[in-house]
């Protein structure tokens, strides 16, 4: 049995489009919203099982890893999230790379040689990596019309993919996956599926009309930290807001919160674009918190550590 595990961003999607476009096969796919990451837990494997994963933090999933592995599955890991220590075992191959220029998307591309680069163009663009998207699109010799399509495409997929629950989405991340995997060119489906793209274009359009609105809860020249209202568009909107907040400023770190269902909030923290490093080192100071170098979040922070958050966000950036 093949079992597909992805992130239900525009990375993880992407990654699985370029491998089922390259090797199409009946799997049972498993995903969720940005922050279910913790996916290898709803793995059933059995020996000769094959389980691929995607763009979702070995760290965070070594023990159910374990499990798998010694359940006599084998594991194909492609991810470019904070790793911890890899184990070493004859059924695991990874193919990881936590540098900041990167993403799943891109390490996908890598291996299958450029046969689907549009898409890996698109994750990389809906994962804020800018400049690796562009050098990308230069050796396929797209135009900036081209490039901006793909660039609205990719932040509108990963839009779809914040939520505090799967309701709080436009699609499901499965089924948004089922919409994309038949078609070799995002640019085909973009043309053909037009009612799919164009309500996320909307969803997107009308959630950062609503968020431009907010003011910053704290703000220095260095960090800034807003806080969102409780509402269903507000988590919606969170990632590409705290991107959008980045690439505003690309001096300063910026956190976006949203508040979750657990009686605190989940943090969105992006790094300097001048510096693309640090925002993991912190949020891995939070029992719930990981990510990579120029993003990262925490998935709960109690309301009463706010001024501690802000405090240690301020100083690792000042």
């Amino acid at each position: 049995m093949q079992y597909d595990v992805f992130n239900g961003d525009a990375d993880g999607i992407c990654a699985l489009v370029q491998l089922r476009l390259a090797k199409p096969i009946q799997s049972n796919l498993i995903t969720g919203v940005k922050r279910d990451i913790e996916l290898l837990k709803r793995v059933i494997a059995h020996e000769n099982d094959a389980i691929t994963v995607l763009d979702i933090s070995l760290k965070k999933n070594r023990v159910e890893l374990d499990r798998i592995l010694t359940q006599g599955a084998t594991v194909f890991y492609v991810d470019h999230h904070e790793t911890g220590e890899i184990c070493n075992h004859n059924n695991l191959t990874t193919l990881i790379n936590t540098t900041a220029n990167t993403c799943t998307s891109l390490l996908v591309d890598n291996y299958l040689e450029g046969k689907f680069s549009a898409w890996a163009i698109t994750a990389a663009f809906g994962d804020n990596l800018t400049g690796s998207a562009q050098q990308l699109g230069k050796k396929l010799s797209l135009n900036f019309v081209q490039l901006k399509q793909l660039q609205e495409l990719g932040i509108c997929i990963n839009y779809n993919a914040y939520g505090g629950f799967i309701e709080d989405l436009h699609f499901e991340p499965a089924y948004l996956y089922e919409q994309l995997v038949p078609y070799k060119s995002p640019f085909d489906f973009m043309t053909d599926n037009a009612i799919i793209y164009e309500q996320l274009l909307y969803g997107y359009t009308d959630d950062m009309a609503r968020v431009a609105l907010i003011k910053p809860e704290y703000q220095t020249s260095s960090v800034s930290v807003y806080i969102l209202p409780d509402s269903i568009w507000a988590r919606r909107v969170s990632g590409v807001f705290c991107n959008e907040l980045a690439n505003q400023s690309p001096e300063r770190a910026c956190a976006v919160l949203t508040y979750n269902s657990l009686g605190g909030y989940q943090v969105s923290v992006r790094s300097p674009l001048t510096i693309n490093s640090g925002a993991d080192e912190l949020c891995s100071l939070f029992t719930s918190g990981g990510g990579r170098k120029s993003a990262a979040g925490i998935n709960h922070l109690p309301f009463d550590e706010l001024k501690f958050f802000i405090a240690v966000f301020s100083e690792k950036y000042t």
